[in-house]
C-alpha cells in the first residue's frame, strides 16, 4: 500500500488561492473579493470554531470563512462485539474533541490502490487510515451557534458498498458549496463490504437479525445525529437533502424505503446510482452462511468472527464472495455480493420494484447520470480507431458495469449508432454502457408517487486527455459542488467549467430549499413524466428535451 496521500499542503489542484487542509486544496470562491482573499485564511485556536454536541464539545478551525468540523463520532467502535451489531452510539467526552482531521476510512481492500497511474491521476485518491473505528461525519458550515436555518446537504460517498469514504475525492470538499449557497454540507464514513453487509441472520438468529444491513444503518446513526446537533452548525434538521454518487446513490434509494429513516431527510439526488432494488434474502443469508462455514466455525461460534482481525475476516468474506458469484453465473451487479438486503425489517421491500416504497412517496428526487460514464480510451488512445464491429464484440463481453448483452450486442450497437450518427465506435460502445436505461426505470416507478422527480443527463466534456475522457462516471460530482477550479484533473479549471457549475449547485441550492431546482440558471426543468421522458441535458448550452436516447435504448434488454 502507498504511504498515506493526506499531506497537509497538496501540490496538487491548488492555486494561489488555495491551500490543503485534511485531505483537499480548496479554490477559494471566483465570487470571494481579492482583500478578503488576502485576509489571514486559516483561523484556529482555543476558542476558535467551538460548539457543543449531544457527546461533548467539539473544537474544529475556520478556513475561508468556512468553518470546519471534521472527523466527529456519530457511533462507537464498531470492532469486537459490535461488529455485525447495528451501530452504538459514541461515550460522551468531557474534554472539547479536536475535530480538526478526517476520520478513518472503513475496512476495505486497499491493495494496488493506486496500481492505475491514469486514473490515479484523474481522481487523486485521498485514502489514510483503514479502521473499525469509522462511524464520523464531517461538517463545513458558514457559521455556528448563529441561530440560522440554512438547508443542509448530506453527502454518501461511492464506492459500490466496498470502497471509498468522505472525502475519496478533492471535488467531494463542501466548503466552496458552503460559501456558494450560505448551506451547511455533511459527509460521512460508514462500515463497507462484509463489516457492513455480511448477514448472518440465518446462521446466527435473532441476536444477528439486522447483520445485513449495518452498514445502512449507520447512514441512520448519521442522521439521527444531523437531526439532534445540526442546528448548533447553522442547520436546519427538517431541511435535509441527501445526495450519494454511484453506491452512494444506490444507498439513497435504499434510504427512501426504510422505514427507520422516514422523516429524517426531505429531498434526495441520486447520481449515478439509480438502483431500484437491493439484495434478495435467500442469497444474502446463504453468503453468510458460507462465510462462517470457511471460517470453520460453528453458529454457536459467532464471537469468534467477531473477534477476529478484521483484514482476516475479510479475506475470508472475499474468497467466499467471489466463489459464490462466479457459481451464480452472470448479472447480478452490486446485489451479488455483500449489499444492503431485503431482510423484512430494516428494509421491508425493494426500494424501487416493482413499485417505489411508500415511505419514499412524499421526498422529491433528482436522478442523474453522466453520458459516458465509463472512458475506456483515456488511458489508451488507440480505441480511438476503434471499428464498429470491435465496439460490437466488447459489448458482447462487457456492458458498462454490468456483463455483455451476448448475442443482442450487434441489435443494440447499430441502434445505438443509427440513433447518434457522427459518433466514433468508441463512443457507442461507452453510451450503450451509460446508466440512462436504470435512470429511467427508476424515475418511471418514482414518478407514480405524488413528490415529483427531475431526471437530467450529464454530457459535458473535459478538454484533458486530447478530449477522450468523455464525460465519465464521477466527473458530474465537483459541478454540483462548486469544485470544477479544485478538481483540476478532472475539469481542467477555468471559466468554461464553472459556469455550468454554477448554474448546477445553483438549481442544487434551489431544490434543497423548495424540492423544485427551477430558479437558479438553468433553463426551465420540466418534472419527468413516462409519457414525454423529459431530462435536463446539462452543457455548456443545456436543454431540457424529451427522451433523447428513447429509441436506442429499446433495443437493450429489458431490465428484470
Amino acid at each position: 500500500m502507498k504511504s498515506n496521500r493526506r499531506q497537509f499542503v497538496s501540490t496538487f489542484g491548488t492555486s494561489s488561492a488555495g491551500i490543503a487542509l485534511g485531505a483537499t486544496a480548496v479554490t477559494a470562491s471566483p465570487h470571494m473579493a481579492a482583500e478578503k482573499q488576502d485576509e489571514q485564511s486559516l483561523l484556529i485556536g482555543e476558542n476558535i470554531a467551538l460548539t457543543q454536541t449531544e457527546y461533548g464539545k467539539v473544537r474544529g478551525y475556520v478556513l475561508r470563512g468556512i468553518h470546519y468540523f471534521l472527523g466527529m463520532p456519530y457511533g462507537a467502535d464498531t470492532s469486537g462485539a459490535n461488529r455485525f451489531m447495528p451501530p452504538q452510539k459514541p461515550k460522551p467526552w468531557k474534554d472539547v474533541y479536536p475535530a480538526v482531521w478526517w476520520g478513518n476510512s472503513a475496512p476495505q481492500n486497499m491493495e494496488n490502490r493506486y496500481q492505475r497511474q491514469f486514473s490515479s491521476f484523474r481522481d487523486h485518491w485521498n485514502y489514510g487510515d483503514v479502521n473499525e473505528d469509522c462511524l464520523r461525519i464531517n461538517v463545513q458550515t458558514p457559521g455556528i451557534n448563529d441561530g440560522k436555518k440554512r438547508p443542509v446537504l448530506f453527502w454518501i460517498h461511492g464506492g459500490g458498498f466496498t470502497s471509498g469514504n468522505a472525502i475519496e475525492q478533492d471535488g467531494y470538499n463542501g466548503e466552496n458549496f458552503a460559501r456558494f449557497g450560505d448551506a451547511v454540507f455533511c459527509s460521512i464514513n460508514h462500515r463497507l463490504g462484509p463489516l457492513g453487509f455480511c448477514n448472518l441472520a440465518g446462521v446466527g438468529g435473532e441476536k444477528f437479525a439486522d447483520s445485513g444491513n449495518v452498514g445502512m444503518l449507520d447512514i441512520v446513526a448519521a442522521l439521527e445525529w444531523v437531526r439532534d446537533n445540526i442546528a448548533n452548525f447553522g442547520g436546519d434538521p427538517r431541511n435535509v437533502t441527501i445526495i450519494g454518487q454511484s453506491g452512494g446513490g444506490a444507498k439513497v434509494c435504499i434510504l427512501t424505503a426504510m422505514p427507520c429513516a422516514k422523516g429524517l431527510f426531505h429531498k434526495a439526488v441520486v447520481l449515478s446510482g439509480a438502483a431500484r432494488k437491493a439484495g434478495d434474502k435467500t442469497y444474502s443469508e446463504n453468503l453468510g452462511a458460507a462465510v462462517v462455514k470457511e471460517a470453520g466455525l460453528s453458529p454457536d461460534e459467532l464471537a469468534k468472527l467477531q473477534a477476529m482481525p478484521w483484514k482476516e475476516f475479510y479475506a475470508i468474506a472475499a474468497r467466499v464472495q467471489q466463489a459464490m458469484a462466479k457459481n451464480a453465473g452472470r448479472g447480478g451487479g452490486l446485489t451479488r455480493g455483500f449489499a444492503p438486503v431485503v431482510d423484512g425489517k430494516t428494509l421491508p421491500q425493494h426500494p424501487y420494484y416493482p413499485v417505489a416504497a411508500p415511505t419514499a412517496a412524499g421526498v422529491p428526487m433528482i436522478i442523474s447520470s453522466v453520458e459516458n460514464e465509463q472512458a475506456p480510451s483515456m488511458g489508451d488512445p488507440s480505441m480511438q480507431s476503434m471499428t464498429l464491429e470491435e465496439a460490437i464484440e466488447r459489448v458482447r463481453e462487457r456492458a458498462g458495469f454490468g456483463p455483455g448483452l451476448g448475442d443482442k450486442a450487434k441489435d443494440v450497437v447499430e441502434a445505438y449508432a443509427k440513433a447518434f450518427p457522427g459518433r466514433k465506435p468508441v463512443d457507442i460502445w461507452s453510451l450503450v454502457s451509460s446508466n440512462r436505461q436504470s435512470v429511467v426505470a427508476l424515475a418511471d416507478a418514482k414518478s407514480k408517487q405524488p413528490a415529483p422527480v427531475f431526471v437530467d443527463w450529464f454530457t459535458w466534456q473535459p478538454p484533458l486527455f486530447n478530449g477522450h475522457m468523455g464525460a465519465f462516471h464521477t466527473l458530474d460530482i465537483c459541478f454540483w459542488f462548486y469544485n470544477t477550479d479544485l478538481m483540476l484533473t478532472h475539469t481542467g479549471g477555468g471559466a468554461r467549467p464553472r459556469a455550468l457549475s454554477a448554474k448546477m449547485a445553483g438549481a442544487l441550492l434551489q431544490f434543497m430549499k423548495t424540492g423544485n431546482p427551477n430558479g437558479r440558471g438553468l433553463p426551465h426543468w420540466p418534472k419527468y413524466s413516462s409519457a414525454r421522458g423529459e431530462t435536463m441535458v446539462l452543457d455548456d448550452t443545456s436543454e431540457a428535451k424529451n427522451d433523447p436516447d428513447r429509441e436506442a435504448r429499446k433495443a437493450l434488454p429489458a431490465l428484470t
